[in-house]
């Protein structure tokens, strides 16, 4: 029997077919891309982009033409990891406790691991900084990423800009040299080398093409005679890079002998997050978006709808087929276990492959119901920037009602002409709601003075508060953009606790009063930072502050800060149990009552 191999690309997960049958299991490899909409490829009729390496690859691959996800980064991850809907995984934000995946849920790789799998993760994870919610914590062998939801941002290593930068291997700061996506590429490539002859998953999910925009200038260059935003232009080029680097990947298996036993799937996040300009009503006024309404975020159809393409020679899919069947991202881990002959856990999707064999459909599939939405908010609010879909009916916000078959760019609100749709598709969407609400109150703590992670390091990007109000970005740091909040963290062992207090990270070397001037980090020339970017790295302000506090549920500790301190320590003994932490900066005369901001970077140790 031939050896069955799986390789799953932007977000798809690839399987074998029976592991009984075959001699030895597949492998699998997924990549999944942040912020490359449906229309960003060549394949999808975009007349400017150059992706023929992906453009080849949906040729030979079947291709789910009405494949949908949730509408932003973390929230799909978790889905494709877990065959649960984002709010049923905890999942229903990209900052603070709604963007970690909720204890006790299975994950697709650890599953595969006790199947006997190598596991790798390269690149974003973006499901949670610290333990027990890190890639290497949720069944990962052997991780190469960046902390928080994209490089820039708070929790990720100070000053990495795309180029040269610091990530964590296996949760262990290493610099590496070059651009991030080649990097991840080439790190991935490694794991598949060294584990050509056991099975894999290597799950490849490259930050790019999330802003900012910062990409080598030959990219770039590549669409400087084109009529384009400066942002598009290189959100293209990074694009056109990860196409090279796919075609590095499909080069690799070929050599390896793998490609003809390999599941091989490409897909996307969510939306466009730059293809595309949108008026106030988020029709597409310049840029390709496949003919679709709304970008990044969108509970219209270009918000959700991505590219998925499945091909696995071995077994036959490996000719450009188009499936038109309502799918979802929590299928992916069913459809994936399935080629595998692993029983999966209960999970929210359905197995994808009767479908990919192209065997006869069921009316099931006719008849089937997704529901996607957009919360970002502490407490998620009912029918709050959802679409409730069945066949080529879109039912928006509980109350716009659409018919794709003849209004692809949903132009036209229909609701009042056909009653009896609406009134089924809210009755799904009530069925979908119970599913998960129950589970939005749920706590899920950072747990503290665990052996397996002896240091905590808090960032306000997942801090809690109840207005969503969270300084998330390296640029607020510099900024000094207030904010206020609690963690709530889980002591593992009663103690003594060193909990220590910055404004700036500790790689940063900062005082905490301390304004800086220029790139303190990193030399990358300015033709290769967006514009966006050196409002965020450029600089950052002194903060007058002159006192440290720390509550830890109702006890408190203050202490005066020194012009030269470069953080705050505080020793408290804790009780093993659930805790909710609050720290503060203050200004004026009394440390007490006169809060001024959060402090940015929090870490905890046992001593």
């Amino acid at each position: 029997m031939a050896e069955i191999k799986f390789i799953v690309v932007l977000g798809i997960m690839v399987v074998s077919a029976n592991a009984a049958e075959v001699a030895r299991k597949p492998n699998i490899v997924l990549v999944l891309t942040d912020d490359q909409g449906y229309g960003d490829l060549g394949c999808h009729g975009n007349p400017i982009i150059k992706t023929p390496a992906l453009d080849r690859f949906h040729s030979q691959a079947v291709r789910f033409t009405q494949f949908h996800v949730g509408t932003t980064c973390a929230p799909t991850r978790s889905g494709l990891i877990s065959g649960l809907h984002c709010n049923s995984a905890g999942v229903w934000h990209t900052i603070g406790g709604p963007a970690l995946l909720r204890q006790g849920v299975a994950t697709l790789p650890e599953i595969l691991r006790n199947r006997g799998y190598a596991t790798g993760l390269f690149g974003k994870w973006h499901l949670g900084d610290d333990y027990p919610y890190r890639p290497q914590d949720r069944g990962f062998d052997e991780t190469v990423y960046h902390r928080g939801g994209g490089l820039t941002q708070i929790s990720d290593y100070w000053g990495n800009d795309y180029f040269d930068d610091t990530y964590l291997v296996n949760g262990k700061p290493k610099a590496f040299k070059g651009y991030c996506t080649d990097v991840f590429f080439g790190e991935a490539m490694k794991f598949i080398t060294a584990h050509k002859d056991e099975p894999f998953f290597c799950y490849l999910t490259p930050n790019a093409p999330h802003l900012p925009y910062n990409v080598e200038k030959k990219y770039r260059d590549l669409y400087t005679d084109q009529d384009l935003p400066e942002d598009r232009k290189r959100f293209y080029g990074m694009i056109t890079n990860i196409d090279e680097n796919f075609q590095r990947l499909e080069d690799l298996l070929r050599r390896l002998g793998l490609e003809e036993d390999t599941i091989v799937i490409f897909m996307t996040d969510n939306g466009t997050a730059q293809g595309c300009d949108q008026d106030e009503d988020q029709f597409v006024t310049a840029g390709f978006n496949a003919g679709m309404r709304g970008r990044k975020a969108s509970p219209y159809e270009g918000g959700h709808r991505v590219p998925f393409f499945f091909r696995y020679p071995a077994g036959g899919i490996d000719s450009g087929k188009d499936v038109q069947s309502l799918t979802s991202y929590v299928d992916v881990l069913p459809s994936l276990l399935d080629f595998c002959g692993i029983d999966a856990p209960q999970t929210e999707g359905v197995s994808l492959r009767p479908l990919l064999e192209g065997r006869p459909a069921s009316k099931d599939w006719k008849n089937r119901v997704v529901v996607t939405d957009t919360q970002r908010i502490v407490h998620p609010i009912k029918w709050r920037l959802s679409s409730v879909m069945k066949d080529n009916w879109r039912l928006i916000c509980g109350r716009e009602l659409y018919d794709l078959t003849t209004d692809p760019e949903q132009r036209k609100d229909i609701a009042a002409q056909h009653p009896n749709v609406v009134t089924e598709l809210r009755a799904e969407y009530e069925k979908w709601w119970a599913l998960f609400s129950r589970q939005f109150n749920e706590v899920s703590p950072t747990h503290i003075g665990s052996e397996k992670c002896p240091q905590v390091d808090l960032t306000t990007q997942e801090m809690r508060n109840d207005d969503s109000d969270a300084v998330w970005n390296q640029g607020q740091v510099r900024s000094g953009q207030r904010c206020l909040g609690w963690w709530d963290v889980y002591a593992e062992k009663a103690g003594s606790y060193e909990i220590t207090l910055r404004r700036w990270p500790a790689e940063a070397g900062h005082a905490i009063r301390d304004g800086i001037q220029g790139m303190d980090i990193g030399a990358v020339p300015d033709e290769l930072l967006a514009q966006s970017t050196i409002g965020w790295y450029r600089d950052g302000v002194a903060v007058d502050v002159y006192g440290a506090a720390l509550k830890i549920d109702t006890e408190n500790w203050y202490q005066d800060l020194d012009e030269q301190a470069k953080a705050a320590a505080f020793t408290v003994k804790l009780q093993p149990g659930p805790h909710r932490l609050r720290a503060w900066f203050s200004g004026g005369n009394d440390v007490r009552t006169a809060t001024v901001m959060s402090p940015y970077y929090v870490t905890i140790k046992r001593k």
